[in-house]
Protein backbone atom coordinates (compact mmCIF):
# COMPACT_ATOMS: atom_id res chain seq x y z
CA UNK A 1 0.00 0.00 0.00
CA UNK A 2 3.03 2.67 1.06
CA UNK A 3 4.42 1.78 -1.77
CA UNK A 4 2.25 4.06 -4.07
CA UNK A 5 3.24 6.77 -1.71
CA UNK A 6 6.51 9.18 -2.30
CA UNK A 7 6.99 9.82 1.15
CA UNK A 8 4.86 8.47 4.15
CA UNK A 9 4.95 8.22 8.26
CA UNK A 10 7.57 5.59 9.80
CA UNK A 11 5.67 4.35 12.44
CA UNK A 12 8.70 2.82 13.98
CA UNK A 13 11.08 5.55 13.76
CA UNK A 14 11.86 5.42 17.61
CA UNK A 15 12.48 9.36 17.55
CA UNK A 16 9.03 10.17 17.01
CA UNK A 17 7.81 8.48 20.11
CA UNK A 18 8.89 7.50 23.66
CA UNK A 19 7.81 4.92 26.08
CA UNK A 20 6.41 5.84 29.49
CA UNK A 21 4.98 4.06 31.80
CA UNK A 22 1.70 4.37 33.80
CA UNK A 23 -1.34 2.71 35.46
CA UNK A 24 -4.25 1.63 33.74
CA UNK A 25 -7.92 1.42 34.96
CA UNK A 26 -7.22 -1.78 36.56
CA UNK A 27 -4.56 -0.46 38.64
CA UNK A 28 -2.39 -2.43 36.46
CA UNK A 29 1.12 -1.26 35.42
CA UNK A 30 1.12 -0.45 31.41
CA UNK A 31 4.01 0.90 29.33
CA UNK A 32 1.93 2.57 25.97
CA UNK A 33 4.30 5.23 23.01
CA UNK A 34 3.21 8.46 23.15
CA UNK A 35 4.32 10.73 20.41
CA UNK A 36 7.05 13.16 20.92
CA UNK A 37 6.95 17.26 20.96
CA UNK A 38 9.44 19.21 20.11
CA UNK A 39 9.83 23.13 19.16
CA UNK A 40 11.43 23.88 15.94
CA UNK A 41 12.61 27.40 14.84
CA UNK A 42 11.95 29.02 11.69
CA UNK A 43 13.90 31.99 10.36
CA UNK A 44 14.00 33.34 6.95
CA UNK A 45 17.05 34.66 6.05
CA UNK A 46 18.34 36.54 9.09
CA UNK A 47 14.93 37.45 10.29
CA UNK A 48 13.17 34.54 13.21
CA UNK A 49 9.71 34.00 12.06
CA UNK A 50 8.15 31.64 14.63
CA UNK A 51 9.18 28.45 16.89
CA UNK A 52 6.28 25.75 15.96
CA UNK A 53 5.62 22.76 18.04
CA UNK A 54 6.49 19.61 15.47
CA UNK A 55 7.26 15.72 15.96
CA UNK A 56 10.51 16.71 14.33
CA UNK A 57 10.00 14.75 11.22
CA UNK A 58 10.57 16.41 7.55
CA UNK A 59 11.80 19.44 9.15
CA UNK A 60 12.77 21.49 5.72
CA UNK A 61 9.26 20.73 3.92
CA UNK A 62 7.74 22.44 7.03
CA UNK A 63 9.57 25.42 7.06
CA UNK A 64 9.08 25.95 3.68
CA UNK A 65 5.73 25.31 3.72
CA UNK A 66 5.12 27.37 6.82
CA UNK A 67 6.15 30.39 4.96
CA UNK A 68 5.04 29.37 1.67
CA UNK A 69 1.46 29.83 3.57
CA UNK A 70 1.86 32.67 5.28
CA UNK A 71 2.86 34.63 2.07
CA UNK A 72 6.05 35.03 3.06
CA UNK A 73 7.23 32.82 0.30
CA UNK A 74 5.85 33.92 -3.36
CA UNK A 75 5.69 31.43 -5.86
CA UNK A 76 8.82 32.61 -7.99
CA UNK A 77 11.03 32.61 -5.10
CA UNK A 78 14.49 31.32 -5.48
CA UNK A 79 15.12 29.50 -2.30
CA UNK A 80 18.98 29.24 -2.46
CA UNK A 81 19.12 27.41 0.38
CA UNK A 82 17.53 25.35 3.17
CA UNK A 83 19.56 24.31 6.27
CA UNK A 84 18.58 22.35 9.38
CA UNK A 85 20.60 22.34 12.78
CA UNK A 86 19.40 19.40 14.69
CA UNK A 87 21.49 20.45 17.85
CA UNK A 88 19.70 23.50 18.20
CA UNK A 89 16.73 23.00 16.27
CA UNK A 90 16.34 25.19 13.56
CA UNK A 91 15.72 25.49 9.94
CA UNK A 92 17.01 28.59 7.76
CA UNK A 93 15.19 29.23 4.50
CA UNK A 94 17.54 31.18 2.34
CA UNK A 95 15.98 33.24 -0.96
CA UNK A 96 17.65 35.21 -3.79
CA UNK A 97 14.69 38.03 -2.62
CA UNK A 98 16.09 40.36 0.49
CA UNK A 99 13.05 39.75 3.02
CA UNK A 100 11.78 41.70 6.32
CA UNK A 101 8.22 40.80 7.97
CA UNK A 102 9.02 43.00 11.29
CA UNK A 103 5.81 44.45 10.59
CA UNK A 104 3.31 41.66 8.92
CA UNK A 105 4.36 39.64 12.09
CA UNK A 106 2.61 41.77 14.14
CA UNK A 107 -0.73 41.20 12.93
CA UNK A 108 -1.08 37.10 13.97
CA UNK A 109 -4.14 36.13 14.18
CA UNK A 110 -4.86 32.48 16.81
CA UNK A 111 -6.96 30.11 14.89
CA UNK A 112 -8.91 27.36 16.42
CA UNK A 113 -6.06 25.03 14.84
CA UNK A 114 -4.67 22.83 17.49
CA UNK A 115 -1.37 23.28 18.62
CA UNK A 116 -1.71 27.16 18.27
CA UNK A 117 -2.43 27.45 14.29
CA UNK A 118 -1.71 31.30 13.29
CA UNK A 119 -2.68 32.65 9.58
CA UNK A 120 -1.82 36.48 9.02
CA UNK A 121 -3.96 39.16 8.74
CA UNK A 122 -3.62 39.89 4.92
CA UNK A 123 -3.85 36.24 4.05
CA UNK A 124 -7.57 36.69 3.73
CA UNK A 125 -7.46 39.75 1.04
CA UNK A 126 -4.93 36.97 -0.87
CA UNK A 127 -7.67 34.98 -1.17
CA UNK A 128 -8.94 37.52 -3.70
CA UNK A 129 -6.77 36.51 -6.07
CA UNK A 130 -7.17 32.51 -6.01
CA UNK A 131 -8.40 31.01 -9.15
CA UNK A 132 -8.59 27.03 -8.16
CA UNK A 133 -9.15 25.08 -11.50
CA UNK A 134 -12.06 23.21 -12.35
CA UNK A 135 -10.68 19.99 -12.08
CA UNK A 136 -13.34 17.11 -12.50
CA UNK A 137 -13.45 15.25 -9.07
CA UNK A 138 -14.82 11.37 -9.65
CA UNK A 139 -17.00 10.11 -6.64
CA UNK A 140 -15.31 6.86 -7.12
CA UNK A 141 -11.94 8.29 -5.86
CA UNK A 142 -13.10 9.79 -3.01
CA UNK A 143 -14.28 6.11 -1.74
CA UNK A 144 -11.21 4.90 -3.08
CA UNK A 145 -8.81 7.15 -0.86
CA UNK A 146 -11.41 6.43 2.06
CA UNK A 147 -10.20 2.73 2.23
CA UNK A 148 -7.10 3.14 1.39
CA UNK A 149 -6.24 6.54 4.08
CA UNK A 150 -7.70 4.52 6.76
CA UNK A 151 -5.66 1.61 6.40
CA UNK A 152 -2.12 2.62 6.16
CA UNK A 153 0.02 2.50 8.31
CA UNK A 154 0.51 5.40 10.35
CA UNK A 155 2.15 7.01 13.68
CA UNK A 156 -1.37 7.73 14.71
CA UNK A 157 -2.51 3.67 15.08
CA UNK A 158 1.35 3.40 16.71
CA UNK A 159 0.62 6.55 19.84
CA UNK A 160 -2.49 8.08 18.89
CA UNK A 161 -2.07 12.31 19.45
CA UNK A 162 -1.64 13.79 15.93
CA UNK A 163 -3.52 14.29 12.48
CA UNK A 164 -2.63 13.04 9.19
CA UNK A 165 -3.04 14.54 5.55
CA UNK A 166 -2.37 13.26 2.43
CA UNK A 167 -1.78 15.14 -1.04
CA UNK A 168 -3.37 12.55 -3.60
CA UNK A 169 -3.39 13.26 -7.40
CA UNK A 170 -6.79 10.92 -8.77
CA UNK A 171 -7.34 8.21 -6.41
CA UNK A 172 -3.72 7.88 -5.51
CA UNK A 173 -2.37 8.75 -2.50
CA UNK A 174 1.47 10.24 -3.42
CA UNK A 175 2.58 12.34 0.30
CA UNK A 176 1.64 11.07 3.62
CA UNK A 177 2.63 13.76 6.53
CA UNK A 178 1.84 13.59 10.01
CA UNK A 179 1.95 16.25 12.86
CA UNK A 180 0.52 17.11 16.37
CA UNK A 181 -1.32 19.87 14.45
CA UNK A 182 -2.74 19.42 11.01
CA UNK A 183 -1.71 22.37 9.81
CA UNK A 184 1.78 21.26 10.15
CA UNK A 185 1.05 18.37 8.17
CA UNK A 186 -0.04 20.52 5.77
CA UNK A 187 3.03 23.21 5.64
CA UNK A 188 5.05 19.56 5.16
CA UNK A 189 3.10 19.05 1.96
CA UNK A 190 3.02 22.42 0.89
CA UNK A 191 7.09 22.87 1.44
CA UNK A 192 7.33 19.45 -0.45
CA UNK A 193 5.22 20.56 -3.25
CA UNK A 194 7.48 24.20 -3.66
CA UNK A 195 10.85 22.25 -3.60
CA UNK A 196 9.54 19.63 -5.91
CA UNK A 197 7.88 21.77 -8.38
CA UNK A 198 4.73 19.70 -8.02
CA UNK A 199 1.26 21.15 -9.79
CA UNK A 200 -1.73 21.81 -7.36
CA UNK A 201 -4.28 21.44 -10.44
CA UNK A 202 -4.51 17.70 -10.07
CA UNK A 203 -4.22 17.15 -6.57
CA UNK A 204 -6.90 16.28 -3.89
CA UNK A 205 -6.10 17.08 -0.07
CA UNK A 206 -7.59 14.72 2.46
CA UNK A 207 -7.11 16.06 6.23
CA UNK A 208 -8.02 13.76 9.17
CA UNK A 209 -9.15 16.76 11.18
CA UNK A 210 -11.65 19.52 11.08
CA UNK A 211 -12.66 21.51 8.17
CA UNK A 212 -11.74 24.80 9.71
CA UNK A 213 -10.81 28.44 8.30
CA UNK A 214 -7.55 27.56 8.56
CA UNK A 215 -7.26 24.20 6.75
CA UNK A 216 -9.47 25.82 3.69
CA UNK A 217 -7.09 28.95 3.42
CA UNK A 218 -3.80 26.80 3.22
CA UNK A 219 -5.48 24.29 0.56
CA UNK A 220 -6.88 27.41 -1.77
CA UNK A 221 -3.42 28.93 -1.31
CA UNK A 222 -1.94 26.15 -2.51
CA UNK A 223 -3.68 26.33 -5.60
CA UNK A 224 -5.45 22.29 -4.94
CA UNK A 225 -9.11 22.55 -5.92
CA UNK A 226 -10.26 20.20 -3.52
CA UNK A 227 -10.16 19.81 0.07
CA UNK A 228 -11.67 16.42 1.88
CA UNK A 229 -11.59 14.86 5.51
CA UNK A 230 -13.31 12.01 7.29
CA UNK A 231 -14.55 14.88 10.09
CA UNK A 232 -16.58 17.67 10.08
CA UNK A 233 -16.81 21.66 9.04
CA UNK A 234 -16.85 24.59 10.74
CA UNK A 235 -19.00 27.57 9.25
CA UNK A 236 -16.32 29.86 8.52
CA UNK A 237 -14.31 27.27 6.45
CA UNK A 238 -17.81 26.25 4.40
CA UNK A 239 -18.12 30.38 3.95
CA UNK A 240 -14.15 30.88 2.58
CA UNK A 241 -14.43 27.60 0.65
CA UNK A 242 -18.03 28.71 -1.51
CA UNK A 243 -16.09 32.37 -1.41
CA UNK A 244 -13.05 30.69 -3.75
CA UNK A 245 -14.75 27.92 -5.29
CA UNK A 246 -13.19 24.91 -3.45
CA UNK A 247 -14.64 21.61 -3.69
CA UNK A 248 -15.02 20.66 0.36
CA UNK A 249 -16.05 17.06 1.44
CA UNK A 250 -16.61 16.15 4.79
CA UNK A 251 -17.83 13.38 6.69
CA UNK A 252 -15.90 10.77 4.57
CA UNK A 253 -16.95 7.47 6.07
CA UNK A 254 -17.71 4.13 4.35
CA UNK A 255 -20.47 4.58 1.88
CA UNK A 256 -21.29 8.58 3.03
CA UNK A 257 -19.92 12.08 2.60
CA UNK A 258 -21.53 15.43 2.23
CA UNK A 259 -19.88 18.13 -0.43
CA UNK A 260 -20.65 22.08 0.91
CA UNK A 261 -19.07 23.78 -1.84
CA UNK A 262 -17.99 22.99 -5.16
CA UNK A 263 -20.17 20.15 -6.18
CA UNK A 264 -19.71 21.39 -9.69
CA UNK A 265 -16.44 19.28 -10.05
CA UNK A 266 -18.12 16.05 -9.10
CA UNK A 267 -18.45 13.32 -11.59
CA UNK A 268 -20.98 10.59 -9.73
CA UNK A 269 -19.31 7.78 -11.29
CA UNK A 270 -19.90 5.18 -8.16
CA UNK A 271 -22.32 2.85 -7.76
CA UNK A 272 -22.82 3.43 -3.51
CA UNK A 273 -24.11 -0.44 -3.47
CA UNK A 274 -20.47 -1.63 -4.56
CA UNK A 275 -18.73 0.28 -1.94
CA UNK A 276 -16.63 -1.50 1.07
CA UNK A 277 -18.08 -0.39 4.23
CA UNK A 278 -15.30 0.93 6.79
CA UNK A 279 -13.38 -1.47 8.50
CA UNK A 280 -13.89 -1.71 11.88
CA UNK A 281 -9.99 -1.37 12.54
CA UNK A 282 -9.50 1.92 10.92
CA UNK A 283 -7.47 5.20 11.41
CA UNK A 284 -9.92 6.82 13.18
CA UNK A 285 -9.25 10.23 14.65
Amino acid sequence: MTSKLLIYPDPKNPSLTRAVKGIDHNGEQQTIRVVEERPLTIYLNSQEIVTAMTIGDYPEYLAVGYLRNQLMLLPDDVITGVDFDEEVETVVVRTERKTDYEEKLKKKTRTSGCAVGTVFGDMMEGLEDVQLPATPLKTSWLYSLAHEINTMPSLYLEAGAIHGSVLCRGDVPIVYMEDVGRHNAVDKIAGWMMLEGESPDDKIMYTTGRLTSEMVIKTAMMGIPTLASRSGFTAWGVEIAQQVGLTLIGRMRGKRFICLSGEDRLEWDADVNTVQNEPKKSAQR
